[in-house]
């Protein structure tokens, strides 16, 4: 070791022991290069060493590597000594030396040089975004296009620079448009996000970032593929023709990253996605999903008795009460996906069999497009050439024994499983990954375990199912009978009320119509079930509340009818369109300022002038002089209370209509609005009998999703009881009060007066204890609105909920398009 490298290391020692120490442990690599090599490299360390402690440690512990895979330490040396032209740069410096010799290894000499070209051209342009690029995983970067497709990626960002913008805003998005729309896609998506940077800084960078409806639009319409939206219905009804099966259609997982796109479901509802390749694979999905559905794939019965097989006597229920599939796989440890992958052929061979016995030509047609498809690329092809097999074997009359067991009209998921075990035990098919299993599916083809099941009853004791004699076939629908007002919650025989003569408000036939109260019988004084809330009442005559007097209950609605609520969604597609394009207005406008930021709209004069000063005091500033503004989400919490006391069940004068029709109607449309709005919002019910039995019935909580439960919830309503409002507003400001909202709203609907068996006929009495109610809910910061469907609720509402408070309906008919019309006013108010 010459004096001149000993002075060198000593060098390092004196200012930093790590720095000698790495110095030393590194040299050993380059030492057979030569002196002058040496003397070159421990210069370069020193130097990035003094630049910053992390990029000279970084440097010294990739020497080895770097050597080995450059052969020597030309190009690296150099390209290191570029990041010494700028302040700011290691983080960009620790980036390259992670993945400079992978870079190397995978791409060769030019797509090396390539790779630190384009970076470094940003080092005088961004320091930040030099740093986004060399951080930015090599793989990731490359994608499956190499160099050309690297160069093409990063064209777009040079001319977006002018604009300001940065690749730490520009690359995860312009990766993720890569890998679902491809290259030509990445150059439409910046060449529109450009107008938009244009257009405000704000939304140009929520554009470029993937976070704008905008954007994600754009992808939408740039997405290959066959685009399900606006057939998503026809094929539901052709589902429903094939196999009776009317079922809820949501909108399935869509992700950024792209990759293949299945049909699945949760037992009561099909997800559909965004887009699939091409109209027969969607075809065949609806087809052979409906089949796993009709042909009990998620029956209940089946379902236990598959658990039964690993010793299990119920199957693990999640807190939405569905049933979860991993403890059936997690005996296989490491190898689960594999087993469920052997289990899935299994399955899919005996409903697909199945559906061919009813849906003649079925398997041909599905052979048909797997062989246009071709075998996917790695392990997946064992698996998808393994299921194309069975169904040619299957059609030839080849089959083993045990798979011709599946082809039996008895055949259940049970024998399935048990085919599958004892393929399990012989197989060579390969390990796979979740990656790799997501292409061994045919066409049309999903994991059958991938989401949680509600099990099914079998034909249809409980939400749509097979409706007829047979599994398939029974498209027609039976005339439903004439529905009724419930006498009690849920038939809740606790709930049930004793022989008595009952008249009064809460059993009144019309809107809007009180008749005087009358209680006879054994039903005075009646004592409901123990426990609920307890809550004040306001009594007028004595000008002092009743402590502790009303009771409110929470009750589980058990009346569903999911098929009334795609049927009211079909009825109403037109005004929840022109709903959600009004809903655009409604989306975060007022800005809030960001201070103190590297990149902006405009200069933070307060920080512009602190950072003169400090520089001309001799000083190194940060140059974050720029003023960012970014959307201020309105915070605004609101609750749906709607009245369901037996009046609801009434015609509307000779219309014809029913209130119940309109209000189903109006609160799903409701939901759907503030799905869209994205406020968090709560749906309840409520009724009445008795001052000690308020029943108040959760149909969505704040917590709560508002899916194919809640929107069934909503088509099964009907009325029941009485209207005694005061102790539903109390408990209804009490759940708000756990929203962390600063805004919130309390919205009612109602069809007539507060009245309940026991007013006495006093239709004053519980008018004055809502009017308390409301005052109270003020008090807590909440805002009560009433929309009401009586004609003559202008003589009370204004007493009851002030002038401007209030909203009387005069055509039931508006009732559907104007709550969450009248929301969006009330929201865009505040």
């Amino acid at each position: 070791m010459s004096e001149a490298t000993e002075e060198i290391l000593e060098h390092l020692a004196a200012i930093s022991f790590v720095a000698g120490r790495d110095a030393r442990e590194a040299l050993p690599a380059v030492a057979p290069l030569g002196e002058e090599a040496s003397l070159r490299f421990l210069e370069t360390g020193r130097d990035l060493f003094f630049y910053d402690r992390e990029a000279g440690k970084a440097f010294f512990h990739a020497t080895a590597n770097m050597v080995a895979t450059f052969g020597g330490l030309d190009p690296w040396l150099e390209q290191a000594r570029q990041f010494l032209t700028q302040r700011g740069t290691f983080r960009a410096v620790v980036g390259f030396f992670a993945q400079a010799a992978t870079v190397r290894k995978n791409w060769g000499v030019e797509g090396e040089a390539l790779w630190f070209k384009l970076g470094a051209a940003w080092i005088d342009r961004h320091v930040d975004s030099a740093a986004a690029y060399f951080r930015m995983p090599v793989a990731t970067l490359f994608g499956d296009n190499g160099t050309a497709g690297l160069t093409a990626l990063l064209q777009p960002a040079d001319s977006l620079a002018k604009g300001r913008l940065g690749l730490g805003t520009y690359l995860d998005g312009a990766i993720k448009v890569r890998g679902i729309c491809g290259l030509d896609g990445v150059a439409e998506w910046a060449r529109r996000g450009a107008d938009v940077l244009a257009a405000g800084r704000i939304r140009g960078e929520a554009w470029f970032r993937l976070e704008s409806d905008e954007a994600r639009s754009f992808l939408l319409e740039v997405l290959p593929g066959f685009r399900m939206g606006t057939h998503k219905r026809l094929f539901g009804l052709l589902l429903q023709a094939w196999t009776g099966l009317h079922l809820p259609l949501e909108e399935g997982d869509w992700s950024l990253e792209g990759g293949r796109s299945f049909l699945e479901t949760d037992g009561r509802s099909l997800f559909v996605p965004a887009v699939m390749p091409d109209r027969e694979e969607a075809l065949l999905a609806f087809y052979h999903t409906g089949a796993h559905l009709a042909y009990d794939s998620y029956e209940q019965d089946a379902i236990h008795a598959l658990f039964a097989e690993i010793g299990m006597e119920h199957p693990p229920l999640d807190p939405d009460q569905r049933i979860t599939w991993r403890p059936l796989f997690a005996q296989f440890g490491e190898d689960l996906i594999r087993f469920q992958m052997i289990f899935d052929l299994c399955e899919d061979l005996r409903v697909d069999v199945a559906l061919d016995r009813e849906m003649p030509g079925y398997i041909a047609r599905l052979l048909r497009a797997a062989r246009k498809h071709g075998l996917p690329e790695g392990v997946a092809a064992a698996y998808y050439e393994q299921a194309q097999r069975y169904l040619e074997d299957y059609q030839q009359g080849r089959l083993s024994p045990d798979l011709a067991e599946l082809t039996r009209c008895e055949a259940g998921i049970v024998d399935a499983f048990r085919v599958a075990m004892g393929l399990y035990a012989t197989t060579i098919l390969p390990p796979l990954t979740l990656t790799e299993r997501a292409r061994a599916y045919l066409p049309g083809h999903s994991p059958n375990a991938a989401r949680p099941v509600y099990p099914r009853q079998k034909h249809g004791n409980d939400g749509p199912e097979v409706e007829g004699d047979s599994a398939l076939g029974a498209a027609g629908h039976q005339e439903k009978p004439k529905e009724t007002p419930q006498a009690a919650e849920g038939n809740d025989p606790d709930m049930e009320i004793p022989p008595e003569d009952i008249q009064g408000t809460g059993g009144r036939v019309g809107v809007g119509i009180p008749l005087p109260a009358k209680v006879a019988g054994s039903g005075r004084g009646v004592k409901g079930p123990k426990g609920g809330w307890p809550y004040r009442e306001w009594d007028y005559r004595h000008q002092q509340y009743k402590m502790d007097w009303a009771r409110v209950h929470e009750r589980k609605l058990r009346e569903k009818d999911e098929a009334k609520a795609i049927e009211i969604a079909a009825e109403y597609d037109g005004t929840l369109r022109r709903l959600k394009r009004a809903l655009q207005a409604q989306k975060p406008t007022r800005m809030s300022p960001r201070r103190r930021q590297y990149e902006g709209d405009e200069p933070d004069l307060e920080a512009a002038v602190q950072f003169l000063i400090e520089k001309r005091a001799g000083r190194s500033p940060k140059a974050s002089v720029y003023l960012q503004r970014r959307p201020q989400q309105r915070d605004t919490a609101v609750l749906l209370l709607a009245d369901l006391s037996t009046s609801i069940m009434a015609e509307a004068g000779d219309s014809g209509v029913r209130v119940v029709d309109r209000l189903r109607a109006a609160m799903l449309l409701f939901g759907e609005a503030l799905l869209e709005v994205g406020d968090p919002f709560a749906v309840y019910g409520f009724a009445s009998k008795y001052h000690d039995e308020v029943l108040m019935y959760p149909i969505k909580r704040f917590t709560d999703k508002f899916d194919a439960r809640a929107r069934a919830l909503l088509g099964g309503l009907s009325g029941r009881l009485a209207t005694r409002m005061g102790a539903a507003i109390r408990h209804s400001s009490k759940l708000m009060l756990r929203s962390p909202a600063q805004r919130r709203l309390l919205l009612i609907l109602s069809d007539g007066r507060p009245a309940d068996y026991d007013d006495g006929g006093d239709a004053r009495y519980l008018q004055e204890d809502t009017r308390m109610a409301v005052r109270e809910a003020l008090e807590l910061g909440i805002h009560a609105f009433c929309i009401s469907l009586d004609p003559q609720g202008g003589e009370y509402l204004p007493q009851v909920f002030g002038q401007g408070h209030y909203l009387v309906l005069p055509h039931l008919d508006s009732l559907p398009a104007r709550l969450p019309e009248v929301y969006l006013r009330l929201r865009g108010h505040g």
